[in-house]
C-alpha cells in the first residue's frame, strides 16, 4: 500500500514539473511574441526585398556610383545617414540632397554613431533629434526609419527611440562588405540567404558593394523581385514582431 501511495505521489510530482515546464513553455512563447524588437525582415507573400545602406565616414565614398546602379535597375532603397557625416562637408549635404532628388529613403543612423547601450536616454534622444533636423533641412523633409549604430541596441534604447516616433529596422541578411574580405565571398554571403521580405545591409564606403550591387540587382531582376524603400515593405498599423525580428501583420 505504501509502495503504491509512493508511486502516486511520484507520478503527481512528474505531472506537476512536465506542466510547469509546458505552461513555463507557451508563457516564454507568448512573451517573445509580445516584446518589443526592432524590424529584421517582414513576412510577405509579395516578391518584394529591401537594399539598405548605412552611410559612414570612409576613404572612399560610393554612393553617387550606388545611386547610378539603382536608377540602371530602376530600384528604390534605404540610405541610413548619421548627421555628424552631412556636417562634415558640403559635399556630403550635396550627396544627400541627390539620394533625395532620386527618390530614396532616407533613414536615421545618429549623430556620432554611438554604442547605443553605452550612453544615456537623454544622450540616444539628443542623437536622434539632431539628425533629425539636419536631415529635414537639407531634404524638407522627416525620417520615418531609424538603424541602431553597429545594430546594437537593448531595451532602454529601443524605448528610447521608439518615443521618437521613428520604426527602428536592422537586417537579416549582411553582406559584412566593410570587412573588405573579397568581392565573390561578401556576393555569396547575401545571394544565399535571399528571400521574400529580407532587408541587405551595405555600406556606402566597401570597395565591393558597387559590382556587388549590380549583380545582385541582376539576380532580383531575373527572379521578379521588387527593390523597395522599408517604408514600402514594412507594415504601418497593426503588427507584430516576433522572437527572431520578423514582422507580421495581425
Amino acid at each position: 500500500m505504501k509502495k503504491n501511495t509512493r508511486k502516486i505521489v511520484k507520478s503527481l510530482i512528474l505531472f506537476v514539473v512536465i506542466n510547469g515546464f509546458i505552461f513555463q513553455g507557451f508563457t516564454e512563447f507568448a512573451l517573445a511574441k509580445t516584446k518589443d524588437h526592432p524590424i529584421y525582415s517582414v513576412d510577405t507573400k509579395d516578391n518584394k526585398i529591401s537594399i539598405t545602406f548605412d552611410v559612414n565616414w570612409g576613404e572612399k565614398d560610393y554612393t553617387l556610383e550606388i545611386l547610378e546602379i539603382l536608377d540602371e535597375f530602376d530600384a528604390k532603397a534605404t540610405f541610413f545617414v548619421m548627421g555628424g557625416w552631412i556636417n562634415h562637408c558640403e559635399d556630403n549635404a550635396n550627396i544627400l540632397k541627390e539620394i533625395h532628388r532620386r527618390g530614396h529613403e532616407i533613414g536615421n543612423h545618429s549623430y556620432m554613431h554611438p554604442d547605443f547601450i553605452a550612453i544615456s536616454k537623454e544622450r540616444i534622444i539628443s542623437e536622434v533629434s539632431k539628425t533629425e533636423d539636419i536631415i529635414k533641412n537639407v531634404t524638407g523633409e522627416n525620417c520615418k526609419v531609424f538603424r541602431f549604430p553597429s545594430g546594437s541596441y537593448n531595451n532602454n534604447s529601443l524605448d528610447a527611440v521608439k518615443s521618437t516616433g521613428l520604426l527602428p529596422i536592422q537586417w537579416d541578411i549582411d553582406s559584412v562588405d566593410w570587412k573588405e574580405q573579397g568581392e565573390d565571398i561578401e556576393y555569396n554571403r547575401v545571394v544565399k540567404k535571399l528571400s521574400k521580405g529580407s532587408i541587405i545591409l551595405f555600406h556606402n564606403n566597401a570597395k565591393y558593394t558597387p559590382n556587388n550591387l549590380r549583380k545582385l540587382l541582376q539576380v532580383l531582376k531575373d527572379n521578379s523581385y521588387e527593390t523597395v524603400k522599408i517604408s514600402d515593405l514594412a507594415y504601418k498599423t497593426d503588427f507584430y514582431i516576433d522572437i527572431t525580428g520578423k514582422q507580421f501583420v495581425k
